[in-house]
């Protein structure tokens, strides 16, 4: 570790002390409504789209939420925002109803689209050249592990009652504290205005932009169906979360060894391998496992699928890097988080709707449909244009499960 990255750390750990608690909160309350509205007999297809409408809301809060900031500050913003968000976790235990639900979940997306960029703006003008990619490589790691204990606070409490809801709202809330509390001062001008061109970013990576569209229909659909197929299949609170923790977790293993081996071949490859390990584990789990299969079987086929899935969007970015000019980097985040944010939006609708009609197989029905047009895209782009060199590459940063931030604004 530098030196400056020493110095660096202590004033921006409330920053990720702060995203711990929030992700954290935020990842329990995903997989709750998931579960919980199935036990309200919300069908499939209303749960989709209540996983669905946090997406849209993030996408609605990316390009907009930097205009509060700019307004108030990136201090009196986050507070704003926290209160927010941890008020209306409790509104989907005072209203169950569909509609209010997808409503609420559309308000918390925004919520936390502005306080993601609070945190990764302050982290991105707190830095220097030399610790950025070490920043924010702990910071996407910090968001996976966070991810990890909020799946696992699940059986804390019963998704039938209201101490999950009031766990997520006092996360929320304590997330204010270190960020309120610290004495780093956020940079003046953290946020920055920059103009998106998606026709432009296909140009110059056709397949980023597809794959950018297909990691978010994959990844939104296992965050908010994942939780309904794992009930399906007869598992209860504590194993739902297992289930859940292991797909995460096959993530946060694999994000690095990917990484690396995608820094030293064609990302597009690295991408079409995992795409191809994704479609398989499922196809197997549907063809060769039994009902009655032990449940720790079930859990490493999450993980491998998680780990499979988890970081590609990573590799996308890294990928898309590779191919634009270093002065376009935060554009082309910002078109990427908008892809991402498209398929996110429609996958769990999509998945919901294929559960409704075909029951739990229409969720794997639609992973391995997303998995192969992955693969398949990338090996006709591979053949219509060459890797750049390895020396060209831009250095590989985990991206973490829910990306938004500065880096991602557009005005």
């Amino acid at each position: 570790m530098t030196s400056s990255l020493r110095t660096t750390l202590p004033t921006l750990f409330a920053l990720l002390l702060g995203y711990a608690l929030m992700q954290t909160g935020n990842t329990l309350l995903g997989t709750l409504l998931s579960v919980r509205g199935s036990i309200e007999q919300f069908t499939p297809t209303e749960i989709g789209a209540v996983g669905a409408a946090f997406w849209v809301g993030i996408v609605l809060g990316s390009l907009w939420a930097g205009r509060v900031i700019h307004q108030v500050g990136h201090t009196r913003a986050f507070s704003a925002l926290a209160a927010v968000a941890a008020s209306t976790a409790l509104l989907h235990l005072l209203v169950i109803s569909p509609a209010v639900w997808i409503a609420a979940r559309c308000v918390t997306g925004f919520c936390f689209a502005g306080l993601f960029i609070v945190v990764e703006s302050w982290l991105n003008a707190s830095v220097t050249a030399e610790t950025r990619g070490q920043i924010l490589s702990l910071y996407g790691m910090t968001g996976l592990v966070a991810g990890i204990g909020g799946q696992m606070l699940l059986p804390s409490g019963d998704p039938h009652g209201f101490r999950l809801f009031c766990f997520v709202a006092i996360l929320i809330s304590l997330a204010l504290v270190p960020t309120a509390l610290s004495r780093a001062t956020a940079p003046a001008h953290a946020v920055s205005d920059t103009k998106i061109n998606l026709v432009q970013l296909y140009r110059q990576s056709p397949f980023g932009v597809v794959a950018a569209v297909l990691c978010g229909i994959t990844t939104s659909s296992f965050f908010a169906l994942g939780p309904i197929w794992a009930q399906e299949r007869g598992l209860d609170t504590t194993e739902i979360a297992l289930f859940m923790t292991c797909g995460t977790l096959g993530g946060f293993l694999t994000t690095w060894p990917l990484g690396w081996l995608s820094d030293r071949m064609d990302r597009r490859h690295v991408i079409m391998g995992t795409a191809a390990m994704a479609a398989s584990i499922l196809l197997a789990l549907i063809h060769f496992v039994p009902a009655t299969v032990p449940t720790w079987l079930l859990f490493v086929y999450v993980a491998i699928f998680g780990g499979s899935v988890i970081p590609t969007y990573s590799i996308v970015t890294a990928h898309v890097n590779d191919m634009v000019r270093p002065g376009e980097f935060v554009a082309a985040a910002g078109g990427l988080l908008i892809l991402l944010g498209a398929g996110a939006a429609v996958g769990p609708v999509i998945a919901g709707a294929a559960m409704t009609e075909f029951g739990r197989l229409g969720l794997v029905y639609v992973f391995v449909t997303a998995q192969l047009l992955m693969a398949i895209w990338g090996a006709y782009r591979s053949i219509q244009r060459a890797a750049p060199p390895t020396g060209s590459k831009e250095a590989f940063v985990p991206e973490p499960t829910v990306p938004v931030g500065t880096r991602l604004e557009a005005h």
